[in-house]
């Protein structure tokens, strides 16, 4: 046997066990936009060509490392509720980490919550999805007020009368948290509250009641009931289902009453998820809640379908984004990490594997970035097919696939994928998990459309292979 070489003594002494070499570091402090040759040409591709730059400066702010910070901090720091205030006067208070106001600042002054309707142009929903998607990428759970803030301006609108009143602010680019009256607010968000213990997604067994209060069978209405699943409580109001005597109907309830005084919309506790932490969902109790009906009484879903269509379609966005996000950390990962004498992304088993993630990627980026065309073309009668079978159909598929698709990312990363601390993939697997089953059951999605519905999308499919709808 061969004597052990000679340590030096200085090494034998010192705390100087090793020299870290061969591994990964943090991706940051790179444009999401310009790397994503993929996005780039779609938005191109689907009509929104003059949001290049736009994009560029977008893509470069949010990739800097002290921005993408503040997606880990948002998840690390979640929500709290009080309930009351230490007078003992009820508040509902959430409060949440400086870091997730910024991320909500940033989208709401980006125009992501409402630019489509507010600055109406061609391509406008294509530019509105990609910005959706850049920023998704550094974190999810700010965009569900977002995204239904964005949903909930097409059902407004089935109500003139209100919209006029509420879509002003609703599309002003302005932030403000503030647990105070909407009247004092110069821009407000709009959450959704559907669902209940006994029906979930079935929203016909809701036993919510709403009992008419205006002068002679006036629009307000005062509510009394339940919800279990309330995402975003502080939004300044909500759209809410509710058995009126007509039938089941759509209602606007926002959480100050008009003179000032809090609505009894009150928030029993905030919900423990496995993902999405940064954002508030909880079960809510409403004791005479005032609020406006919108649409018909007794037209309650038709009313807010327009809503979970949008819903669903920034699902798609989210997905597809979580898929990207995941793909871009295995891509940097293996192109660092050597194992066996090569580079892990020279490797043929590896490089198939990242292939595969990639081509998923991008096919789920090409469909939802068609079908956010196809939002601005509601008036031709295809894209409106289009628009309804797909963001189904689309947000089931996608929505399915990506928890699978972050899980082979993180094993391409390995053990330290794993890692909580500063390593995003195990945070996309656990938030990617959620969007299946949001906004509405995998399963009733599918069964919405049935047979006829995946009928309907092949031909479209069809015709599209063909050459007859691009």
């Amino acid at each position: 046997m061969n004597a052990p070489e000679a340590v030096p003594e200085d090494a034998r002494t010192l705390a100087d066990t090793h020299t870290v070499v061969n591994v990964s570091r943090d991706l940051v402090d790179y444009n999401l936009y310009a790397q994503d040759a993929a996005l780039q040409e779609a938005v191109g591709r689907e009509g929104a060509r003059w949001a290049h730059d736009a994009l560029t400066a977008f893509g470069r702010t949010i990739g800097t490392a002290d921005y993408l910070e503040l997606g880990a901090l948002a998840n690390r720091h979640p929500p709290e509720l009080d309930t009351h205030d230490r007078f003992g006067h009820r508040v509902d208070l959430v409060r949440f980490h400086p870091a997730y106001h910024t991320l909500m600042r940033t989208a709401i002054e980006h125009g992501l919550h409402a630019s489509p309707w507010s600055e109406p142009k061609p391509g406008a929903h294509v530019a509105r999805a990609a910005h959706t998607y850049l920023h998704t990428q550094v974190e999810a759970g700010h965009g569900c007020p977002i995204t239904m803030t964005f949903a909930a301006v097409p059902s407004l609108r089935t109500t003139p009368a209100l919209a006029a009143v509420w879509e002003p602010k609703i599309t002003a680019r302005v932030y403000d948290p503030r647990n105070v009256p909407d009247g004092r607010k110069a821009g407000v968000t709009i959450g959704m509250a559907m669902t209940e213990k006994q029906g979930g997604s079935d929203v016909r067994a809701n036993t919510t009641r709403a009992f008419p209060v205006g002068a002679d069978g006036g629009d307000a209405y005062e509510l009394v009931g339940h919800k279990f699943f309330v995402s975003a409580p502080m939004c300044d109001a909500f759209l809410v289902l509710a058995q009126a005597p007509g039938g089941l109907s759509c209602f606007l309830l926002p959480r100050w009453r008009p003179d000032g005084t809090k609505n009894p919309l009150q928030v029993l506790r905030l919900k423990r998820k496995m993902g999405n932490v940064s954002n508030a969902s909880s079960e809510t109790e409403l004791r005479g809640a005032l609020a406006w009906r919108v649409g018909e009484e007794g037209r309650g879903v038709r009313t807010i379908i327009e809503m979970v269509s949008m819903t669903r379609f920034d699902c798609m966005v989210g997905s597809t984004a979580g898929q990207r996000a995941a793909l871009a950390q295995a891509l940097h990962h293996c192109t660092i990490r050597a194992a066996f004498g090569q580079v892990l992304n020279r490797q043929p088993l590896m490089r198939n594997v990242l292939a595969d993630l990639a081509l998923e990627t991008e096919g789920a980026l090409t469909l939802t970035m068609r079908v956010a065309r196809a939002l601005g073309h509601r008036s031709d009668a295809h894209e409106d097919h289009l628009v309804r079978l797909v963001t189904a159909i689309g947000k089931y598929w996608i929505c399915k696939r990506t928890p699978n698709h972050a899980y082979e990312a993180m094993e391409c990363i390995g053990g330290s994928g794993v890692m909580e601390d500063g390593e995003r993939v195990a945070q996309l697997v656990r938030r990617l998990l959620d969007e299946p089953l949001l906004p509405g059951e995998r399963v009733v999605e599918a069964g919405e459309h049935g047979v006829e519905g995946v009928r309907q999308l092949a031909q479209l499919v069809g015709r599209a292979v063909q050459g007859d709808a691009t």
